[in-house]
């Protein structure tokens, strides 16, 4: 149980939010297989662990990434406009397309049926 909840808060601190919930079912099912009296801390890092897993969706949490992307962009300041090229290109023509090159080759008439007539 210790090593499921262990496992939770290390995918809950990696944003690993998939792995955090198969973590958190796994630790919900040992802790509910217990008596209650039994591993009452372990129940406390549970209900802990599962805050900061609820946490990600609500509003102060968006606030808080929206607030870490803005001072992200304004630190960075403006991007330099892209160069114009200052010569005028030509029209340019397609390229014909490639002819086959069979080359020489030889074909087996022998093999296809054609070969020599022998009359017996």
């Amino acid at each position: 149980m210790q090593q499921a909840i262990s496992l939770a808060n290390m995918a809950i601190n990696k944003k690993n939010w998939s792995a955090a919930r198969y973590a958190l079912s796994r630790a919900r099912v040992l802790a509910d297989a217990l008596p209650a009296n039994v591993a009452v801390p372990e129940r406390e890092r549970l209900a802990a662990a599962r805050k900061r897993f609820a946490a990600r969706n609500t509003p102060a949490a968006k606030k808080v990434r929206q607030a870490k992307t803005t001072a992200a962009k304004r630190a960075g300041g403006k991007k330099p406009a892209p160069n114009k090229s200052t010569a005028k290109s030509t029209a340019k023509q397609p390229k014909p397309a490639p002819v086959r090159d069979l080359g020489d080759r030889f074909i087996n008439r022998a093999a296809l049926g054609y070969g020599q007539n022998r009359t017996t």
